[in-house]
């Protein structure tokens, strides 16, 4: 039986919320810590200097439990394209390089790269998937001397395909190319070891799977890119000798060492920060194995009760070619619309992406609510 972890979250009164891929609600305990971060406005005087700093590197220390990679190595972001915009403006493009962006990837993976594009620097390839999912080997055929990055995301938004990474990777370093994964609809619901996916880079919002506000993430890079990377504007509390508010550093300016140098601007959003805070210390609290197999209960369950006369899979069957969440479709294409709408009429909360209706179980969700939506799609 699933573990039901609803107290720590709101009354959803009434509805199903099966959509976490879109956005993930905090965490009560967050949202107190919050309005507690709203207090330190009221009254900054009763805020310690000290919070600029201790916060961000509480979420670096955090993130990297998440991902399985060292605190160093991550930067403390306003979501996903701050970090891909850091690698869009620290490779020294040369003529002929190139972007490898699969065909229906979510569009930051597009407009990020459109700038340099037009500019003339690099060359954006749109890979085509030879079957109905986007696969490694589709990458792999692209890959040649001329790729610079392959930007993919992990788990894919619009049908929950998950890439073999490990191979892409393993093609990326034949040619000297950099792999930079995007992990938002993966991370804190499935186990991870960054190092493993063999990733250069990755990106992350911390808004779906990891529960926090709107306008966090973060930005990991491997240690040895750390330096290969060039640097764009750097926020001033990025810098050597910052920390000291009362001897701000003027000559010799220097970025930290490590992945901090890339943190976004007003790093230490202090609402959105102490609550991203405190909705990693529930997910550390529970456990990333234990998350994941709570939502992988629910989601094999949409699968194996899914009414087949009336619906089809939208997402590959297999458990390890896709990710934390499943996309069905009426089995009438035209019909999908209409169905999505059905299920939103009752109270179920899911989201319609490319013709498909994705749904995202996560924590607070429960089998019940599962049957629920089984019987509005079977209806």
């Amino acid at each position: 039986m699933a573990t039901d972890y609803r107290n720590e979250f709101a009354d959803f009164e009434g509805v199903a919320y099966l959509n976490a891929s879109l956005q993930g609600p905090l965490p009560l305990a967050a949202v107190r810590e919050a309005q507690a971060a709203l207090e330190w406005k009221k009254r900054p005087d009763r805020m310690a200097d000290s919070v600029y700093f201790d916060l961000p590197d509480r979420i670096r220390e955090k993130i990297s439990r998440v991902i399985g990679a060292r605190s160093d190595e991550v930067a403390v972001t306003c979501g996903a394209s701050a970090g891909l915009a850091s690698v869009a403006a620290g490779i020294d493009w040369k003529p002929g390089d190139e972007v490898l962006v699969g065909r229906g990837e979510f569009p930051a993976h597009f407009s990020t790269w459109l700038r340099y594009e037009k500019a003339g620097k690099l060359r954006v390839r749109v890979v085509e998937p030879q079957s109905r999912f986007i696969t490694a080997d589709d990458y792999i055929a692209q890959i040649g001397p001329r790729t610079r990055v392959v930007s993919a995301s992990l788990v894919r938004f619009d049908n929950g395909s998950r890439l073999d990474a490990p191979r892409v990777a393993e093609a990326c370093r034949k040619v000297g190319a950099a792999l930079l994964l995007d992990i938002t609809q993966c991370a804190g619901s499935m186990r991870m070891d960054i190092r493993e996916l063999g990733a250069d880079m990755a990106v992350c919002s911390g808004y779906k799977w990891l529960l926090g506000p709107y306008g966090t993430g973060f930005f990991w890079i491997a240690s040895e890119w750390i330096e290969r990377l060039s640097l764009g504007a750097v926020y001033f509390m990025a810098l050597e000798g910052a920390r000291d508010f009362h001897s701000m550093p003027f000559g010799n300016l220097r970025p930290v060492p490590g992945a901090r140098r890339w943190d976004s601007p007003e790093t230490a959003n202090f609402t959105n920060l102490a609550a991203f805070d405190s909705s990693l210390d529930l997910l550390q609290r529970i456990g990333v194995d234990s998350i994941a197999r709570h939502v992988d209960l629910l989601v094999g369950e949409i699968i194996e009760r899914l009414p087949r006369n009336r619906c089809v899979l939208a997402s590959p069957e297999e458990r390890a070619k896709r990710g934390p969440y499943v996309c069905v479709s009426a089995r009438e294409p035209a019909e999908t619309t209409a169905l999505y709408e059905k299920v939103r009429a009752a109270q179920i909360h899911v989201s319609l992406r490319q013709n498909a209706i994705r749904i995202a179980p996560y924590l607070y969700n429960t089998p019940e609510e599962i049957s629920r939506l089984i019987e509005v799609l079977s209806a």
